[in-house]
């Protein structure tokens, strides 16, 4: 395999560890951690009471998916129907007809992953497409990991970097894991430290946001407490309340409202990764988890507010959605194709079924 692609390959298993370890001490093996038994599962077809799906499917708006591989194949593109999805890397620019790719930057606090002039070569390369700084830079380790300041003055690089080679890119801020008050602060220094930086304030073209319900505590399960900060612990949560479909919604109007009261009401927000990380063996069986996703899904495409939502888009909250992940080997509960069949496994049975029946005219 190519040097590169063993790169792309590594920081894809990197990134998508969502979470996903034992508790170590930093510097060791940490992410977003949550309770579960690190060994891999053997590979399972899952089974259940589901209408054929059609061989192939339409792209349609807002529906997306995380891709934990190089690229996302035309079959998988039409059996879900998606219409855009990310690989946590630069590289996937194959993407099947009529989908996009958004391709990532990976930020840290050494480096830039790829180097400022090969972003600079594929920006001029791929006009017109969004690119996204960074994954995750409040979390520990794994992530991307950085402190409001340094990760400010790396998007600035980055952003210049795209926007000279290509003025008609779009640039997106990087997801943090989830919508708490103490992720938000963590934005809000973000914020601060660019402006206090180049004198201006920081620009924007999308806006970003993982949407998972977890717990905000050191050295606990959930996704921690952001590089820089000295607090103990944020928004505690159990378990159970991973998929709570009413603190879900909390948590995305709470970002849009933040968003609008800094300026950015006019901006695209995309929840570029959610999903279930926790087993079946914790209540979290497929059944449970296809309810979350149609129930994510029709807030998705109905929530609007006259007051924060974006304008052009009917006041909506939310305009894109990419649910994790098509298939990844250690945090198997959302995938959406068998990876020892390819494919649909129960739950995308039922991402493909609401595409096919259930999708709102958004036009």
């Amino acid at each position: 395999m190519h040097p590169a692609r063993w790169l792309v390959f590594f920081v894809c298993v990197m990134l998508a560890l969502t979470a996903c370890v034992p508790i170590t001490p930093c510097g060791q093996e940490r992410g977003i951690i949550i309770p579960i038994d690190p060994a891999p599962p053997a590979p399972t077809k899952l089974e259940g009471n589901w209408l054929p799906v059609p061989a192939q499917i339409p792209p349609q708006p807002g529906f997306g998916v995380g891709v934990p591989a190089d690229e996302l194949s035309p079959e998988v593109a039409g059996l879900l129907g998606v219409s855009w999805y990310l690989t946590w890397a630069p590289f996937s620019w194959n993407a099947p007809p009529g989908v996009d790719f958004w391709p990532m930057v990976r930020v840290s606090q050494l480096d830039i992953w790829p180097s400022l002039g090969e972003i600079a070569q594929l920006a001029a390369e791929h006009p017109g497409a969004t690119w996204i700084v960074g994954n995750e830079p409040d979390v520990e380790c794994l992530q991307d990991d950085m402190p409001p300041r340094q990760y400010a003055m790396a998007y600035h690089s980055v952003y210049s970097a795209i926007k000279g080679a290509d003025p008609t890119a779009r640039v997106a801020i990087a997801g943090v894991a989830q919508s708490t008050e103490l992720r938000l602060r963590y934005l809000d220094q973000v914020l601060d430290s660019y402006r206090e930086f180049t004198g201006d304030p920081m620009p924007i073209d999308v806006w970003t946001l993982h949407a998972y319900v977890l717990n905000e505590q050191r050295d606990s399960w959930g996704s921690g407490i952001p590089a820089g900060f000295a607090e103990a612990a944020g928004e505690l949560v159990e378990i159970d309340q991973h998929d709570d479909i009413e603190l879900f919604k909390q948590r995305i109007l709470r970002f849009r409202q933040w968003m609008a009261a800094r300026g950015y009401r006019d901006c695209e927000l995309a929840v570029t990764e959610y999903g279930i990380l926790m087993p079946p063996d914790y209540g979290f069986d497929a059944e449970r988890v296809s309810r979350f996703m149609w129930a994510t899904f029709d807030y998705f495409q109905t929530a609007t507010d006259p007051q924060v939502g974006l304008p052009s888009d009917g006041n909506r909250l939310v305009q894109r959605w990419a649910w994790f992940s098509s298939s990844f080997w250690q945090y198997p509960t959302s995938d959406l194709i068998d990876p020892a069949t390819g494919q649909l496994t129960q739950v995308g049975h039922a991402f493909a079924e609401y595409v096919r029946t259930r999708v709102r005219n958004l036009d």
